[in-house]
């Protein structure tokens, strides 16, 4: 087990093992219309993802549709993370909050991720087991593997303050944010700016996934950055693709909206 570790701003270091918390499906369902609209970005990716979620139809067209043999699942089973071949059924649904038809997919593993990217490495991967996956303004989080650190420093306006219960009956402590900046830096290379979100509507920035997807020994991220509750959004980053003295580079983004 790799060992990870986090200190905050008071510069305490703790120590922490647990398991990582998997990316949580969610469907194309009805919800209020959010008040706080945010900028959509033109997004360059190297090559697609998809989630095993709900897709919209889009005049005919559908994102569920391009998923097929060729693509490569991230899944998890028994604790352990794996690349594989998908394999995966589509059901058709109906939205009745726009109007229009769905296709979600259904896959037959623990799927986190499918990427049209068929040069991976099919098999047993390398990742860390997280207990602390969200990274708060005036926080570092340091992650070790294969004798480097991965420095996570955060910085934003912290709006507000709240404690949550969630559906496990624990409690979480949840802050309104705004001009979030997470930076990232291996060993004694350069800083760097990872991602960026100026305004968040009850949601934050979550660290789904960190372990060696490419298999070049180097750590790649799965984030989790819903700018709206009615918004689906993950970020992947690989090691192989970083230019510049950048630790790794965003290859692709996907954004599943289900507002009305």
């Amino acid at each position: 087990m790799f060992s990870i570790l986090f200190s905050c701003k008071d510069d305490k270091v703790i120590k922490t093992h647990g398991a990582q918390t998997p990316v949580k499906n969610q469907v194309v369902k009805d919800s209020a219309v959010s008040d706080d609209v945010f900028v959509k970005e033109d997004v360059k990716n190297d090559f697609e993802i998809l989630l095993p979620d709900g897709y919209r139809d889009n005049q005919g067209e559908n994102p569920a549709n391009s998923l097929n043999k060729k693509w490569i699942d991230l899944f998890e089973e028994n604790g352990n993370y794996y690349l594989g071949k998908t394999d995966f059924t589509i059901e058709k649904g109906y939205d009745e909050c726009v109007g229009d038809s769905t296709r979600s997919i259904v896959s037959k593993n623990k799927s986190i991720l499918f990427m049209n990217y068929p040069k991976l490495k099919l098999g047993k991967i390398k990742s860390l087991k997280l207990d602390k996956n969200k990274i708060w303004p005036g926080e570092k989080v340091t992650l070790k593997f294969e004798n480097a650190d991965y420095v996570f420093r955060a910085e934003g306006k912290v709006l507000s303050t709240e404690k949550r219960i969630l559906d496990d009956n624990k409690e979480e402590i949840y802050k309104k944010v705004e001009n979030y900046k997470l930076f990232l830096k291996t060993n004694n290379g350069p800083e760097k700016l990872l991602l960026q979100v100026e305004i968040f509507n009850d949601t934050f920035v979550e660290l789904l996934f960190a372990g060696d997807i490419d298999n070049d020994g180097k750590l790649d991220f799965i984030f989790g950055a819903n700018r709206d509750y009615e918004e689906t959004r993950v970020i992947l980053f690989l090691s192989s693709k970083a230019e510049n003295e950048e630790p790794v580079k965003k290859v692709s983004e996907l954004a599943i909206q289900f507002d009305c």
